[in-house]
């Protein structure tokens, strides 16, 4: 198979991400990024055996080691126990889908030509990226600042033979998947292995994985919130364009004319209605849903900035002859962005729920629970709880882990960003913000039942009888988690098409 993804110095976008994590894409590297390595390489070799100079974490140790020399026959294998003995994680392991994403965007930032590795190494990560041979790779152990060592460490280890993969469905062992595919194994020249673990790409993979979900579900919310709102027999008027325009936030006037436009020919909307005002979680969709909206795009063009830069060190600049030890490894921007994305989302999990609790609740001639026999039925009693157990727990889980910091590596490390921690707890807000949105959407379709003959517009008709097709109306008490769960899988699959930013 042709590669259908050439890395070169173009700026990634969005829709490209999405296409890499999702399009079945094979990837090399453009000429332009091979003669950038390549030069690199070249004038770091150059430097070395021309100059004695320390040149941190080329001819010195690492960390708080920085002051100790390294001869240089022992340069390789300097990069070589780096990568071993940094290789210490822990936890749950990372998701496949997150490694891929490692993969590719470490082969981005080494790309630029400012890292200093051997085109061989670059080469063999797009290797194990094309053949879906993914390192396993476990979640504790980054502290965001001097790079992700562990996680990247244990993303490295294969190509020198060492650690686990899968690959064909199964766990190997690295040296064993390299002689079945007859590859031979890496060996590191000067810097390659601190290129290796240096920069930020577990933080990264992590946050393209949540932006991406994050752009789906703020088109999701709004649909679903819309259904609930017509549902429960609300009214139009709060998302007159008039209203926004006097508080002109950008997301807000988008999220307005979007539930405006989803509701346009309904006859349920159209209707007299007999109260004057709906509860918050009904008439402050714009405001609400809009301010999500507006972090989601901030947060999304800091990680396009991220995922398009060098973040190891130190950096090469061969053309000015400079090698400069820096702290472009320093994952601040991305905690910072990440622990503001845990809050816009899991605010659209907070309002979501109260649209479920008030459709269940027996207000505007809807059944409690929605079921047509309640008491011997508890209809949908229970899904609130479960929606508000998952609010709850993403509410924990908004605790910044930016704030944090731990002197690390004898005082030399001192302030670090946590982006790391960031990072996995947004991989659970986002799939707990899934759980909450389809117990809604499950509520919002049964009580839709109760408002016939009057329908709702073309558009959430659509979708709610595709929905009803996976999750059909509930009569009477049934297993319920079942439900759930393919109302999940139902959102998680729903064809949205994600903007190219």
């Amino acid at each position: 198979m042709e590669p259908s993804h050439f890395i070169s110095s173009k700026q990634l976008s969005l829709r490209e991400l999405d296409h890499i994590l999702h399009g079945h894409s094979k990837i090399a590297l453009s000429n332009e990024a091979k003669q950038k390595i390549v030069k690199c390489r070249q004038y770091l070799d150059e430097k070395i055996n021309s100059s004695s100079a320390p040149v941190y974490g080329i001819n010195t140790g690492f960390g708080s080691l920085y002051n100790k020399h390294i001869p240089k026959n022992q340069l390789e294998q300097l990069q070589e126990n780096l990568v071993m003995s940094h290789a210490c994680g822990t936890g749950p392991e990372v998701p496949r889908e997150i490694i891929l994403l490692m993969l590719f965007l470490k082969v981005q930032s080494l790309a630029y030509g400012h890292s200093g590795v051997q085109v061989e190494t670059v080469e063999r990560l797009i290797d194990l990226f094309n053949q879906r041979v993914l390192p396993r790779v476990f979640e504790m152990g980054s502290l965001g600042a001097s790079g992700d060592l562990a996680p990247l460490a244990h993303l490295s280890l294969p190509l020198i033979g060492m650690g686990e993969v899968h690959y064909l469905g199964k766990i190997y062992p690295s040296s064993e998947v390299l002689s079945l595919l007859g590859w031979e194994r890496i060996h590191f020249k000067a810097k390659e292995g601190l290129a290796l673990l240096n920069g930020t790409q577990f933080m990264s993979a992590y946050a393209v994985w949540s932006v991406l979900h994050a752009h789906r579900i703020l088109k999701l919310v709004n649909i679903i919130s819309a259904l609930s709102l017509d549902a429960f027999d609300g009214r139009i008027e709060p998302f007159d364009e008039r209203v926004h325009q006097i508080r002109p936030q950008t997301g807000q006037i988008k999220v307005a004319r979007e539930i405006t436009a989803l509701l346009q020919g309904s006859e349920i909307i159209s209707q007299a209605k007999q109260h004057v005002q709906d509860p918050y979680s009904f008439r402050c969709i714009p405001q609400v849903h809009g301010a999500s909206d507006d972090a989601v795009q901030y947060v999304t063009s800091v990680i396009l900035k991220e995922v398009n830069s060098v973040s190891d060190n130190p950096n090469i600049f061969p053309d000015e002859d400079k090698i400069i030890s820096a702290g472009n490894f320093h994952g601040q921007p991305l905690a910072l962005v990440l622990d503001f994305l845990a809050i816009a989302l899991s605010e659209l999990g907070n309002i979501s729920e109260r649209r479920t609790y008030q459709l269940i609740s027996g207000s505007r001639d809807l059944p409690n629970y929605l079921v047509a026999n309640p008491g011997i039925n508890s209809g949908l009693m229970i899904p609130q709880y479960t929606a508000a157990s998952l609010v709850s727990q993403n509410k924990q889980l908004c605790t910044p882990a930016s704030v944090d910091s731990i002197v690390s590596s004898n005082g030399q490390e001192d302030h670090v960003s946590m982006g790391a921690n960031a990072a996995t707890k947004m991989y659970r807000i986002v799939n707990n913000l899934y759980s909450i949105l389809a117990i809604e959407l499950i509520t919002a379709t049964q009580a839709l039942h109760f408002r016939r003959p009057l329908k709702s517009s073309p558009a959430l008709e659509k979708f709610a009888d595709t929905f009803r097709h996976k999750i059909p109306f509930i009569e009477t008490d049934r297993l319920l988690h079942n439900d759930l769960v393919n109302a999940e899988k139902f959102l998680k699959s729903y064809p949205i098409e994600i903007a190219s930013e």
